[in-house]
């Protein structure tokens, strides 16, 4: 019974959303992005760059290029969790996260799109 209450409880546990980012240390460029789980999301990114099946072939060039060493997976901020479950966090994602492009500011040329 207690495996089944630890279960519910995890299931019950908002997840951490909010905004990350992928730095390439050696050239600087950044990937910004948000994510309802932001743990979860840059595990499968990590995954998905390992795997080389990343989305945006730059990113994946310069991952196989420079090594996993030369990458940084930062979370930048995470959202309060909501008292009511039902809340859609999609348009407080979006604002946080065009915030923080906003604050690192970042040029073209050191800015990775997905």
């Amino acid at each position: 019974m207690d495996r089944k209450n630890r279960i519910r409880e995890y299931k019950e546990t908002p997840r951490p959303a909010g905004v990350y980012r992928i730095r390439n240390l050696v050239s600087g460029k950044s990937l910004v992005g948000s994510s309802k789980d932001v743990p979860a999301m840059l595990n499968r990114l990590r995954f998905q760059l390992d795997s080389g099946m990343f989305p945006n072939r730059e990113v994946q060039r310069d991952w196989n290029d420079c090594g996993e060493a030369a990458f940084a997976f930062e979370t930048l901020d995470l959202l309060e969790p909501s008292e009511d479950s039902d809340t859609d966090l999609a348009e407080d994602l979006q604002m946080l996260e065009q915030l923080w492009r906003e604050k690192l500011a970042l040029p073209d040329d050191l800015r990775y799109d997905l």
